[in-house]
């Protein structure tokens, strides 16, 4: 594979291994407004959000969760860009989501602020004008 034939075009998707795969995958749906795309018999599931990025639902294995912070090394996190912060924390307030920080300033430019879905994986909501 020569240089100019290899380029990556960016991330397909995330994946977050879930105590029951069809709940957590009709949260994604009914909160942050994710579709569901695609059922494997595994159970897997593929969401589609609203500009068509995915995020694979599967299930856990027995392994237990390690305590974790936004700094913990390996993956941490989903941040989910939004245009308008306060009308996402005013909407996601209503859906009854536990905060696990107040807005902060996101490295980069913007404004972040850090939940977790029912799993407790930790999500952010980051409204930055690029």
């Amino acid at each position: 594979m020569t240089e100019t034939s290899f380029k990556i075009s960016g991330i397909d998707h995330p994946a977050v291994a879930a105590n029951n795969v069809d709940q957590l995958a009709d949260w994604y749906c009914e909160v942050l407004g994710y579709t569901k795309y695609f059922r494997d018999e595994k159970p897997v599931w593929i969401l589609r959000a609203p500009d068509n990025t995915l995020l694979e639902v599967m299930p856990i294995d027995h392994t237990a969760r390690p305590i974790r912070t936004t700094w913990t090394p390996g993956w941490s996190h989903l941040a989910l860009r939004v245009e308008d912060i306060e009308k996402t924390i005013a909407y996601l307030d209503s859906k009854k989501v536990v905060w696990a920080s107040d807005i902060i300033n996101a490295i980069g430019g913007g404004k972040v602020r850090t939940f977790a879905d029912p799993d407790g994986n930790m999500l952010q909501i980051v409204e930055r004008h690029l």
